[in-house]
């Protein structure tokens, strides 16, 4: 019972801590970037009350996901100090409660924000950074003409299976034209039947014409009959306005959309190391909270009269090292130096070696 009871008090101490932690970390970024962006919105577009309103709601969940592992570090080196500095800690130790379970509450608050981070960041922060994009683009800016686009995918799914799939390299609003097109077809049992590949396709009224291009017709993985054309009417009733309306930011894409997307460009050969980058760090990130109680827990425990002077310090050089390194990762993944994989888990891999030692060190 009293083990219970010192779980849930530590558990509750940390909570608190990391709440404000949040709060005001999220505040830092607001004001030096928000609401730098907002007043620079309203000088230069007139934009209205309503519309930075919308525009400050929606930029949040991006901003409290990423003040989610910090504000776990900072708290768990803030409570931890503060209780080791009261010598709470070891009257705990005193009374045969080791280190494992006093840094059990600790490291599970850290898991639970890991998981609560990753729903999050898959559920809320796609929407809301759509949301944020249609707002600025439409009622802030004023944009009403339609916008030219990269590596534009369009899907026609039935029952849950894609029925056609088509990739275009580039849509140029211009001159209303799809370049470096390719269309599949498939059956209903999911396998390619049907490939079309053409230079441009161009709006012309009421529907697409195809230039220049392909015809192949599949049977068992391989082409069967092959067919050149120069013109060709596109199967798809999709105007330009949609064309540009369904595409996303990697942002904006959720984790099934963005390995979807993926797939899809690597049968186009086109490199999806920025979209893999974006993926990883879908769960790098949020994991990140767990990495950072490991380590706030044992650091925590060195007795220090100014417990939340050095927490606050250990924190800013914690997590100075963790984005360092995580910049570095990414710019090994997109320049090709180390497969993206690697690259985006780096910071969390050397996090966790890190937790593990000093938790190793701090149990003895």
């Amino acid at each position: 019972m009293q083990i219970r009871i010192l779980d849930r008090y530590i558990f509750r101490e940390v909570l608190l801590t990391f709440a404000f932690s949040v709060c005001a970390f999220s505040a830092v970024f607001i004001g030096s970037g928000t609401l730098f962006r907002i007043a620079q919105y309203i000088t230069e577009y007139g934009a209205s009350f309503s519309a930075v309103v919308k525009i400050f709601v929606l930029g949040l969940p991006n901003i409290v996901v990423w003040t989610f592992p910090m504000s776990m570090l900072l708290a768990s080196l803030l409570t931890v100090g503060r209780l080791s500095g009261a010598s709470e800690i070891t009257a705990m130790k005193s009374c045969g409660i080791g280190f494992s379970r006093i840094a059990a509450p600790v490291i599970f608050l850290g898991l639970l924000v890991s998981l609560f981070s990753m729903a999050f960041n898959e559920y809320v922060v796609p929407w809301a950074n759509t949301a944020y994009r249609n707002v600025l683009y439409y009622e802030i800016q004023g944009n009403t003409a339609i916008q030219s686009q990269e590596h534009v995918i369009l899907k026609d799914i039935k029952e849950g299976k894609i029925q056609r799939l088509l990739y275009a390299r580039s849509y140029d609003a211009s001159t209303e034209q799809l370049i470096g097109l390719t269309m599949q077809d498939f059956d209903s049992e999911g396998a390619l039947r049907h490939v079309e590949n053409a230079e441009y396709a161009k709006w012309q009224g009421d529907e697409w014409t195809m230039y220049n291009g392909m015809i192949y017709d599949i049977n068992g993985g391989e082409s069967e009959h092959t067919m050149r054309f120069d013109k060709q009417i596109l199967p798809i009733q999709v105007t330009p306005k949609r064309v540009v309306s369904e595409q996303k930011k990697p942002e904006e894409l959720t984790m099934k959309e963005l390995r979807a997307q993926i797939e899809i460009m690597k049968t186009q050969y086109v490199d999806t190391k920025k979209l893999e980058t974006e993926l990883y760090q879908r769960v790098t990130i949020p994991l990140a909270s767990l990495v950072f109680a490991l380590i706030g827990v044992p650091l925590g425990m060195q007795p220090t009269r100014n417990a939340s002077s050095a927490g606050f310090a250990f924190s800013l050089l914690i997590i100075f090292i963790y984005y360092s390194t995580m910049t570095m990762g990414n710019a090994f993944a997109q320049g090709g130096i180390l497969p993206p994989m690697l690259a985006v888990w780096l910071p969390d891999i050397i996090g966790f070696i890190a937790g593990g030692i000093l938790i190793r060190r701090a149990s003895r």
